[in-house]
């Protein structure tokens, strides 16, 4: 009997915990909608607002003493209610005017991306980008991976636009087409891993460790849809070991994707490693519901004409793209001693290849 009513207690626990979740899931799901509804209508109405403003100043003489008090006059009349200062009320306006043409090319206004992401997001892009194809784009990337305005700042300032896609692959030739465009999207040129923060005095180890410090802004500058599945990930053929540089799965391809790091420019050469590496994922990891392997080669420098070239004897699918540290040109020069050079960085991963060499001699 008490073991029955014990057996009971339990059940019912296990009902509540789960039943608890699916009430929070769905509160949480309520406020979004209602955080993403009264965002949309805030975002409507400082676009009508910017209207009213530039369809007067076209057909009289408003001048910026005008929004002024209207600023004033609108601060008065909604006392407590921000967002109305002279500074956001020319926001306002500069928000119409910029999209003003898109916005005539829209079945509904809220068709546009730029009503689903903050007001705040919005100024980042009007202050930052000088055409509505990036401004958009950016928009849409923000509301698909959710990002901060942080992370907005700074994909901007990497030229994730300009990047994305970039990379030189054989994807067309080798994988399907209703996957290909798909992949190429996923991976871009140049990799900007300015992360790396090195020490003076510092070895191999120390790049593998801030590799593994930093999985969240790798995994940023990989992009939506990479998962870290190892760093100098082991493989074993016949008595020999072998050493990935870095591993993932991209669960949006549904495939495994190879990443060797090179510190010198393209060799065509180092595309059969990679192949090797396809291979044995293909052979020994993937799953039967995975897609092909797909490797990634990032250099210090390439030729574009001999990658393409490179590529076109290749049987599986490969990209090519460069990867760089740009932090110590932004640093003071007095700062600048205290981090690795560029040359630094590259020396050191020439050196864990070469331990990489002897280990297997």
């Amino acid at each position: 009997m008490i073991k029955k009513k014990t057996t009971e207690m339990v059940d019912i626990a296990a009902e509540y915990a789960q039943a608890l979740l699916d009430i929070k899931k769905q509160i949480q799901e309520a406020q979004t909608r209602a955080i993403l509804t009264v965002n949309k209508e805030l975002l409507k109405l400082y676009w009508s607002i910017g209207k009213i403003i530039a369809d007067r100043q076209r057909n009289s003489v408003w001048g910026s003493k005008i929004i002024e008090k209207l600023a004033n006059d609108l601060q008065n009349s909604f006392p407590g209610t921000g967002g109305f200062s002279k500074p956001n009320i020319s926001r306002m306006r500069a928000f119409y005017l910029a999209y003003e043409i898109v916005s005539q090319a829209a079945i509904q206004l809220e068709e546009l991306p730029i009503f689903n992401i903050p007001w705040f997001h919005n100024m980042i892009l009007l202050h930052k980008l000088k055409n509505n194809e990036e401004r958009l784009w950016y928009a849409k990337k923000s509301i698909e991976h959710g990002w901060s305005r942080s992370v907005l700042e700074m994909q901007i300032e990497s030229d994730l636009y300009g990047r994305q896609g970039k990379a030189i692959t054989n994807f067309k030739a080798i994988l399907p087409a209703s996957h290909s465009d798909m992949a190429q999207q996923s991976f871009k040129d140049p990799y900007i891993f300015d992360f790396l923060v090195l020490q003076d005095k510092h070895l191999e180890h120390d790049i593998e460790i801030g590799l593994i410090d930093n999985v969240q802004q790798l995994l940023l500058e990989m992009g939506k849809g990479f998962s870290f599945v190892g760093r100098q990930y082991h493989i074993e053929i016949g008595g020999d070991d072998f050493y990935i540089d870095l591993l993932f799965y991209h669960y949006k391809l549904r495939c495994f994707v190879v990443v060797e790091l090179k510190a010198t420019a393209f060799d065509h050469r180092d595309l059969g490693q990679l192949q090797f590496y396809l291979s044995t994922v293909d052979n020994m990891i993937r799953q039967p519901d995975d897609k092909p392997t797909i490797g990634l080669l990032l250099c210090k420098s390439k030729n574009n004409l001999v990658v393409e070239y490179a590529l076109q004897a290749t049987n599986k699918p490969i990209g090519v793209a460069e990867f760089t540290t740009e932090i110590t040109k932004h640093l003071p020069k007095e700062l600048r001693s205290s981090l690795p050079s560029i040359e630094e960085i590259e020396a050191e991963f020439e050196k864990q290849e070469l331990l990489q060499q002897l280990q297997k001699n």
